[in-house]
Formats: structure tokens, sequence, C-alpha cells
């Protein structure tokens, strides 16, 4: 292995914690001794403003006199063993029907995690996406900033429509192109 492979490799790990207020937090990798600081400019190109503690992450890293960095993230997955809390709200669905719902491209209207909810706005439809904060985190997501463009998964429930996942817009962007 050259020197040059060694700078940039792609690793797959799990999100130690990520602190959007703080601008950064870790990876843990089983390919890498050390964790691996995570940038929110980083997370930023790859079209997220947070990532959810647990989420499963895959990034183009490097070492600095620094430590390991992760220069890339190239995909990101939800936490395991959780499932949508689609609730009473909107009755029931299998993982089929759910993988076959359309991305609707939306816009954050306004989001508070400490109240567990916000809204967004699909892009041609009047009516406002109510998104919940444990949707937002089986997504991958820890948090979500106002007018920040995403894609929704929604259902109509018995009061209005409702996300059942959130994409990030790049990752939405590339999902699409790759059908």
């Amino acid at each position: 292995m050259t020197e040059e492979d060694k700078a940039v490799q792609v690793l797959q790990g799990r999100v130690k914690w990520f602190d959007p207020a703080k601008g950064f937090g870790f990876i843990v990798s089983e390919d890498s001794n050390a964790d691996i600081l995570l940038h929110a400019n980083v997370l930023r190109n790859f079209g997220q403003s947070s990532v959810a503690d647990g989420a499963g992450i895959e990034v183009r890293v490097q070492t600095t006199p620094r430590g390991v960095q992760a220069t890339e993230v190239l995909r990101i997955d939800p936490p395991e063993g959780v499932v949508v809390p689609l609730g009473e709200e909107a009755g029931t669905l299998t993982p089929d029907e759910l993988r076959l719902l359309v991305m609707e491209p939306a816009r954050v209207k306004w989001f508070d995690k400490a109240k567990g909810f916000g809204f967004a706005n699909v892009f041609t439809r009047p009516e406002d996406v109510f998104i919940h904060v444990e949707v937002l985190r089986v997504s991958g997501f820890a948090d979500l900033a106002s007018g920040e463009a995403v894609a929704l998964k929604v259902v109509d429930g018995r009061r209005g429509r409702m996300a059942v996942q959130v994409l990030s817009w790049e990752s939405a962007l590339k999902a699409r192109t790759n059908e």
C-alpha cells in the first residue's frame, strides 16, 4: 500500500455522537483504532445538518497529524434495529409498502427537537407535512434546520400528511439516478 493509499480510505462505522451546535462528532469503526472526526462541513456537503447517534455511516477518511478525519460522507443508514413509528395515525404499512412510497421534494418549515416534531412543505402542495422526531431518528438524522432541503416519504394520517422517512436531498437524488 502506497502512502497515497493510506492517505484516503473508505471506512464503514457507526456515529458515536454528533453535536450540531459544536459542529462536530465522532465515528467508531472496526477498521480504525482511533475515533474518526466528523466535521459539520463534511456532513453538510452530503446534504445533512445532523446525523443520529448510532447511525451507520460510510466515509472517506484521511489520517492527519491531528488524527483520523472524515473527508466525505458516502452513505448514512438509520440506526440498527429501529422500526418506523407510524402509530395509529397512519394505519399499518408493510416494509415493502414503505419502500414503494414516492420520495417527495420538500423544504423544512421548522423543526423543534425539544418539542419532538416539526413541519415541512412539499413542493407544489399547499398542506404541511408533519415530521416526528422518532421518524427523523430512524431516518438517520438528529435534527433538521429551517429551510433545509429534504426528500420525504409521506402517508395520509387521520390529522393530515405525515412523513414516514426523511432523506437528505443529495442522497435522494443519488437514489433516483440509480433506479
